[in-house]
């Protein structure tokens, strides 16, 4: 058996855990996940362009969720870098932490980013990715993670996170949009990417707009 064979098993099963993780908590806590499905390849291509392939960058996730994400952002990053995963869910925690033991897994809630970066020993990020559930989460919290994200961020550095094209007319999807807009000078939408499940666009945000 050749090696590409021998390994093919393992990619199966770990798709198939990943599968049974996701469900387990998108089912119980409809409140902390709110895709349909894991992130697929193509989104996760969309979401991770603003990774930073040279030098030693510090990175960010939030939400990893399966770590769908995590492996994309894992394939951009140079030898050297730093990939930090941040989730509020304790059994998604304990999953990547078996399944990803390359990737640092915090457990911790996103509006207080900057005190669990601090604790890693991260003052700076060059990127944040997130496929966070933004249209579950009241106006304030929103609110509050924007601006963690905002203070971590190092200069010329860039948040990027996903919408659903569905969610667009929606009144709190375009609620979120705005807030978007009043906490970054430049906020880009990317997409659609047809090839997910729903089908997703990307917000690409840069220069931060802080409160002194």
């Amino acid at each position: 058996m050749n090696e590409t064979a021998a390994l093919r098993p393992a990619r199966a099963t770990n798709g198939a855990a990943d599968l049974r993780a996701f469900m387990s908590v998108a089912v119980r806590n409809q409140g902390v996940v709110g895709a349909v499905a894991p992130s697929s390849p193509s989104l996760a291509r969309a979401l991770t362009a603003v990774v930073p392939a040279l030098g030693t960058p510090v990175v960010v996730e939030l939400g990893p969720g399966t770590g769908s994400i995590s492996e994309a952002i894992r394939r951009r990053l140079p030898p050297g870098a730093r990939q930090l995963a941040i989730d509020v869910e304790p059994s998604m925690v304990a999953h990547l932490r078996r399944a990803k033991p390359w990737l640092e897994v915090i457990h911790g809630d996103a509006v207080e980013l900057g005190a669990l970066l601090a604790a890693a020993g991260v003052t700076r990020v060059d990127a944040v990715v997130s496929t966070l559930p933004w249209s579950l989460f009241p106006g304030h919290r929103q609110a509050r993670i924007l601006h963690e994200i905002g203070r971590v961020l190092a200069p010329g550095a860039a948040f990027t996170t996903v919408t659903y094209l569905y969610a667009m007319p929606l009144p709190r999807s375009r609620a979120f949009r705005r807030r978007l807009r009043s906490a970054f000078e430049e906020v880009l939408t990317t997409g659609p990417v047809w090839r997910n499940l729903p089908p997703g666009l990307t917000y690409v945000c840069r220069r931060p707009v802080l409160d002194v």
